[in-house]
This record gives C-alpha cells, sequence and structure tokens, in this order.
C-alpha cells in the first residue's frame, strides 16, 4: 500500500515538474523570439535611419555643376584633390600656386579627372595683395565669375618652440592669414553684386587646439579660424556662405615639402609617420569629397578625421585637462631642447625609420598629389 501512495506521489511530482518546464521553454522562447524582433527592429530603425539621411544628404547638396571655382595653394597635395573632385562636379577651375610648372603638371592631372574640364592656371604669391587682386581680376575675367573661393594655400614649420624664428611666424601669418584676407577681400565685392558666392577656408585642428612643435602653424590657423568664422556671421545677409574647414592629419604627401627645425631628421620621422598612417590621418580624396559635399550644402564648420573630431570634443569638454596631456606628450617629443633654427625640407630630412614601409600611405600620396616634383636626396 505505502508503495502505491509513493508511486502516486511521484508521479505527480513529475507531472508537476513536467508542467513547469514546459512552461519555462515556453517563456524562453518567447523572449528569444522577443529579442530577435528587437534585434530586428533596432536594425530595421538603423537601415530606416541611413536611409533618410542618405537622401536628405542628397536634397541639401546643391547642383554646382558650370560654376567658377578659384582653390588657392592647389598644384598639389589637398589643393590637388579639391580641383580634381570640383572637376568631377563639372566645375570650371582656376588654379594658384608660385610655381608655374608646377601648375602646369596639377593641370595635366586634373584634366585626367573629365576631359572637358576647363583649367585656368595662374601663377601667383598669394602673401602679395597686389598678386592676388590681380588673379582674381583674370579669373573673372576668364571664367566671367567667381562663384566658389577655397583658400587653401599653406605651409608647415614642425620643430620646438627656440628653433622659431620671428621669421617663421611671420611667414606662416602671411600664408595662413594674410592670404586667405586677400583673396576673400577682392572676391566679396564681386559676390555681393550678384547676392550669392560661396568661400571655404581651410584652416586646421591645429587652429583650434594648440599643438607642440607646430606653435607656428597653430598661430596662424587660430587667426584663420577667427576670421572665417566672423565672415559666416557677417556675409550671411549677402548671400554669401562661409565654410570653416578643420582637418585633422591628411594623407596629402605634404610632409615631403614641409620645413623641419631642430633634430629634422627625427621631427621628420614623427610628423611623416603620423601624416601616413590610416589610423591617424584621413585620406586627401576621402577628405576632399567631405569639403566638396560641405561646401555645396552650406556648412558653416567641418572637422574632418576621427582623430581631429574626438580631440575637438575633449578640448571643449576639457581644455586644462587637454593643455596637461599635451604637455606630457611633448616630453617625449624628440629635440625638444634643440635650439638650432636652420630649416630642411622633408624630402632633405629623410631617414631609414621616415622610409620604412609604415610610411609607405605618405609615399603613395605623395607620388600621386605633384608632391615629387622637387629633387630628391639620398638616405641618412
Amino acid at each position: 500500500m505505502m508503495e502505491i501512495r509513493s508511486l502516486r506521489k511521484a508521479r505527480k511530482f513529475a507531472s508537476k515538474a513536467s508542467r513547469h518546464i514546459n512552461a519555462r521553454n515556453i517563456a524562453l522562447g518567447a523572449v528569444g523570439i522577443g529579442a530577435a524582433g528587437a534585434v530586428a527592429s533596432v536594425v530595421a530603425g538603423a537601415g530606416v535611419a541611413l536611409a533618410v539621411r542618405a537622401v536628405w544628404n542628397r536634397l541639401t547638396l546643391d547642383d554646382i555643376r558650370g560654376q567658377s571655382v578659384l582653390i588657392t595653394g592647389a598644384s598639389r597635395g589637398l589643393g590637388l584633390a579639391l580641383a580634381q573632385e570640383f572637376a568631377r562636379q563639372h566645375c570650371r577651375i582656376a588654379i594658384c600656386a608660385r610655381n608655374q610648372e608646377e601648375l602646369d603638371a596639377a593641370a595635366i592631372e586634373l584634366r585626367k579627372a573629365g576631359a572637358e574640364v576647363e583649367v585656368l592656371t595662374i601663377a601667383c604669391d598669394v602673401t602679395r595683395q597686389q598678386d592676388v587682386e590681380s588673379m582674381v581680376r583674370q579669373v573673372i575675367a576668364h571664367h566671367g565669375q567667381i562663384d566658389i573661393l577655397v583658400n587653401n594655400a599653406g605651409t608647415v614649420q614642425v620643430g620646438p618652440l627656440q628653433s622659431h624664428s620671428l621669421t617663421d611666424f611671420q611667414e606662416a601669418m602671411d600664408v595662413m592669414f594674410w592670404a586667405h584676407i586677400y583673396t576673400t577681400l577682392a572676391v566679396i565685392p564681386h559676390m555681393t553684386a550678384r547676392g550669392r558666392g560661396r568661400i571655404a577656408n581651410i584652416t586646421s585642428i591645429g587652429g583650434k587646439i594648440a599643438l607642440p612643435h607646430l606653435i607656428p602653424y597653430s598661430s596662424a590657423k587660430f587667426a584663420a579660424v577667427g576670421f572665417s568664422e566672423g565672415i559666416t556671421a557677417e556675409l550671411a545677409k549677402d548671400g554669401i556662405t562661409v565654410t570653416t574647414v578643420c582637418p585633422g592629419l591628411m594623407r596629402t604627401g605634404a610632409h615631403e615639402n614641409a620645413y623641419f627645425k631642430g633634430d629634422h631628421r627625427k621631427e621628420y620621422a614623427w610628423f611623416s609617420l603620423g601624416a601616413s598612417s590610416p589610423l591617424t590621418a584621413i585620406g586627401a580624396r576621402r577628405a576632399a569629397r567631405g569639403i566638396v559635399k560641405a561646401i555645396r550644402r552650406g556648412q558653416a564648420e567641418i572637422i574632418l578625421g576621427v582623430p581631429a573630431k574626438a580631440a575637438s570634443l575633449f578640448h571643449g569638454v576639457a581644455p586644462g585637462t587637454t593643455a596637461k596631456m599635451l604637455g606630457v606628450t611633448h616630453r617625449f617629443m624628440p629635440g625638444s631642447e634643440s635650439t638650432s633654427q636652420d630649416r630642411y625640407r622633408g624630402f632633405e630630412s629623410k631617414s631609414r625609420l621616415s622610409e620604412s614601409p609604415l610610411n609607405a600611405f605618405g609615399r603613395h600620396a605623395a607620388n600621386t598629389l605633384n608632391q615629387r616634383t622637387v629633387p630628391r636626396e639620398g638616405l641618412a
């Protein structure tokens, strides 16, 4: 009798356990289905958001086909990449630089971007106001108007503060600040009379965060940012949009022609590697596409490159901490105590480290963006 009762209890327990297990499995299945549904909803929502953004981007991009574009410092590097991108947009191009041979080489590259592209080259020293005003008159006479001005001319001097002379600061200001003012003041009356126009000023993340070993450069870029942001507000009423472009490091090959002081070979090594790595530097073509889109959209500002965006955000939240971190970084930079004021171009400062495979992307950029039009030097 006891055995029968025990058997009945065992059956009841097994039946209850089975019901609990089934209920649990049903619940887990429902949770799984719900989670899968949630994931699918998130994915679908993200896809819709991306599609909406893509459509919005297209709708807000103005058509600039046939417009006249003047780009300073466009015989090589980012300026040449910008000219190529505008050529792909079927614009009429005017480029200037100091060296006519480099301009001729750039024009050949530009015509590869489109058989019908119209290219005007003008040798001009943008640090001379009279030369700039003459250039603007030539472009207007040739193309009939200037729809877009891109102030791109620049120079880079790398080295510790004590290695820089007053001349370095004056040169940086002449090329990257005063030249912007000369060209802008020259085109404003023309654009104002027509009631429309676009101006893009290529500044730098170095114009928002002062970088060690780039003090003359950063000083000029800070001034350029202030000028660009100021005219953005003042010229809006005249139908002129202004875009302040703040790139981080870019793979333009510009390190080949930058100036290096102090322990110039070590300075060149760290700078060229930083300007070559895909982890730290944005490609010139990609940067050019982003800049042209920002100009077409009439954006007030664009910051290029993930490191530059992160640095700008962090500096905005914690400027004091940023300064301290840069101070620590400076202690580990090469030749920080060097006082030599002799300066060398990048192609004169090469070492086996700078010419290692780590710099392959930078060498490719230099080859494709007209940076190697100067005599080569041997390695140290």
